[in-house]
């Protein structure tokens, strides 16, 4: 699962680090979303999924292949 992540939509509320902190992480400066990883393993799918769920921005997109 590849993971997309519009840093300029992003609204620094850190969901997406509470969901999968295995995968995203925040800028220190300003808290904007930092992926961790492009590609999310089979064991981090779901984690990604629901990061993407309650992005209130809508800054993350998985591409599921």
């Amino acid at each position: 699962m590849r993971i997309t992540v519009e840093q300029d939509r992003c609204v620094a509320s850190g969901q997406c680090v509470l969901a999968a902190p295995e995968l995203f992480d925040q800028r220190d400066e300003d808290g904007i979303v930092v992926p961790l990883r492009d590609e999310a393993s089979p064991g981090q799918e779901e984690a990604a999924r629901e990061a993407a769920r309650i992005c209130p921005a809508l800054a993350i997109t998985l591409d599921e292949r």
